[in-house]
């Protein structure tokens, strides 16, 4: 699959349909950078009117994971990915439009090089943190990524 933030957000309406009718959707992806976006609407709200937690997870993970997916493809191996560990921050509640950013792209290649040439699972951990529209931080997500090459 090519990588765009179209083919993506397909992607999500079969596989993801919850992230998908939530509103989760990529806005970009590099090399290095993906940037995930979600609008606090009725649909994804908790009853303190802002964004459900899970719906600000399903963003995080999602702009994590596609930087894996993406690296795993570029390296032409068949490797396996799961989430082994999670940790979250919540810092302001989440109204209006929240972007997730990971910038962990390089680490999560050098990662799957380290898998791919030693042959034993390797694990990362990679940072995403969700920004509303003034700049300020609303949550911080950890996720720790299990890789293996497939045998």
């Amino acid at each position: 699959m090519k990588f765009t933030p179209r083919k993506i957000n397909t992607f999500l309406l079969f596989k993801l349909p919850a992230a998908f009718f939530t509103g989760v959707r990529v806005a970009s992806i590099s090399e290095t950078n993906s940037v995930v976006r979600v609008r606090h609407r009725w649909v994804n709200q908790n009853p303190f009117k802002s964004m459900f937690w899970a719906v600000q997870g399903m963003a995080s993970e999602l702009s994590t994971g596609i930087l894996v997916m993406k690296a795993i493809s570029d390296s032409g191996e068949k490797v396996s990915m799961l989430v082994t560990n999670m940790n979250a921050v919540f810092t302001k509640k989440a109204v209006g439009k929240i972007r997730f950013e990971c910038n962990d792209g390089a680490l999560i290649k050098e990662v799957i090089k380290r898998a791919v040439e030693t042959g034993d699972g390797q694990t990362v951990l990679v940072t995403s943190e969700g920004i509303n529209e003034e700049g300020v931080s609303v949550s911080k997500f950890e996720f720790e990524w299990s890789l293996k090459v497939k045998s």
